[in-house]
């Protein structure tokens, strides 16, 4: 992928996870462009395909764009950083700790990217110590 691409991705994202919200310069690993739409599932390589993620987002994405309700059971796109806003379908618990899926879609991502796993729901809450999590958006 160009440099210029990964760049204005990056750049686009605020340095953020665009579906977790973990900030990158507090990772582990290095982030990467995801795509939104997988290639193997005929997205493209254009910017509008592209989401800012962190390694292990875009590791439990791998090549899914949907995935079951887990309230309904019924199969439902994953959140789409290019169509809607983060808080159209997520919210902060009263820590800011954990994220809560509020609609379908939110609910299936969070489940999907297992994005409240003990490390990221522990990082979040240290990170708060320090005034710098949750991340404006």
């Amino acid at each position: 992928m160009q440099m210029e691409i990964r760049k204005l991705v990056k750049d686009r994202a605020n340095h953020i996870c665009e579906y977790c919200l973990a900030l990158s310069q507090y990772a582990f690993h290095p982030f990467c462009v995801d795509h939104i739409i997988p290639i193997s599932k005929q997205g493209s390589h254009l910017p509008d395909n592209l989401a800012f993620a962190c390694q292990h987002c875009n590791n439990c994405k791998y090549n899914k764009y949907e995935h079951p309700d887990p309230l309904t059971g019924k199969i439902i796109p994953l959140y789409n950083p290019r169509k809607s806003k983060w808080s159209d379908h997520f919210v902060w618990d009263e820590d800011d700790s954990v994220i809560v899926g509020i609609t379908s879609i939110g609910r299936a991502t969070v489940s999907c990217l297992k994005m409240n796993r003990e490390e990221a729901v522990n990082l979040r809450a240290a990170l708060k110590q320090y005034g710098v999590h949750p991340p404006k958006l």
